[in-house]
């Protein structure tokens, strides 16, 4: 039986939605294919928590969104060319990137800029899409992800991307993060402000190519933004925080690869959905935290409702 077609029907009868979404039959020896995408799973939580907790601090989820069209309008033409697809990405996540560091110092200027990306990048895609005359499902890989099918090829370009972003995220990490909590000051006491904010815009557009890869370009921002902001729910902690961030990214990358494994259903939506849940989580305990908080202060320092 196929892990494509689901359980066998009964009477006659077409699969129910239920076996559709979720097929265990035969799991133990589609298990044993997975082992490349299950690393993938693991080099992807790592590198989108780490970089999502930047991306929050600075502001950034638009942009993810932006550098991701480029992203896809350049796998697209690298399926259309007959080329490698990963490499087509991140060439066009990393010309999304540098546009968006280079021209958008500022945040209205930043968000004019990524507003005028993205179509452009979504036209191009499209096109290339539909000059492409091969399998239906290349295209569709592109825009949901596909990481139960990734080869050793791109396990490889998975590995020495995400070395590189790991690396550069190692050697920027503390000057980034003084950068980003306050770049006046970190600008006064001689931090290079701008050449940090283009080195991150770089090392986000390699981030986003990964992910694209793996979740599509629709869904990247499950991987580069939910994880870490539902992190920064429940810790404000320097050190905590980059590590629930990883944490909730990898549960919900492995979780994804997992339940998605006996479906014929793409993983993004078993990602996404994962992501969503572990943010209503921690947005319930930050809540609840906060009103503790309150409670425990003395009438006088409690903040005022105003009345209407």
């Amino acid at each position: 039986m196929s892990a494509l077609t689901g359980p066998p029907a009964v009477d006659g009868a077409d699969p129910g939605l239920w076996q559709q979404i979720f097929d265990f039959s035969d799991y133990g020896e589609l298990l044993a294919l997975v082992h490349n995408s299950l690393l993938a799973g693991a080099l992807l939580g790592l590198v989108g928590g780490l970089v999502g907790v930047f991306v929050i601090m600075r502001d950034l989820p638009f942009a993810v969104h932006g550098i991701s069209e480029l992203s896809f309008a350049g796998a697209a033409a690298a399926l259309l060319a007959g080329v490698d697809i990963v490499a087509g990405s991140i060439v066009g996540s990393l010309l999304a990137a540098a546009a968006i560091g280079l021209l958008g110092v500022r945040a209205r200027d930043r968000n004019s800029v990524i507003g005028i990306i993205m179509p452009f990048g979504l036209g191009l895609g499209v096109l290339f899409l539909s000059l492409y005359q091969g399998r239906a499902a290349n295209k569709f890989g592109i825009l949901t992800g596909q990481i139960v099918a990734v080869d050793t090829p791109q396990t490889t370009w998975l590995v020495g991307t995400s070395v590189v972003v790991l690396a550069a995220l190692a050697v920027l990490w503390r000057p980034l993060t003084f950068a980003s909590a306050d770049p006046d000051v970190a600008e006064a006491r001689g931090v290079p402000v701008r050449a940090l904010s283009l080195a991150f815009m770089l090392v986000l557009g390699l981030s986003v190519a990964l992910c694209v890869q793996m979740v599509g370009a629709l869904l990247v921002l499950s991987l580069l933004v939910t994880p870490a902001a539902a992190a920064a729910r429940v810790t404000t902690s320097p050190v905590l925080l980059p590590v629930l961030s990883v944490l909730f990214a990898l549960v919900a990358m492995e979780g994804g690869i997992l339940l998605s494994l006996g479906s014929a259903i793409p993983i993004s939506p078993y990602v996404t959905t994962l992501a969503f849940l572990i943010y209503l989580a921690c947005r319930l305990v930050g809540s609840r935290r906060a009103a503790r908080t309150v409670g425990t202060m003395p009438a006088a320092e409690r903040p005022r409702v105003p009345r209407t």
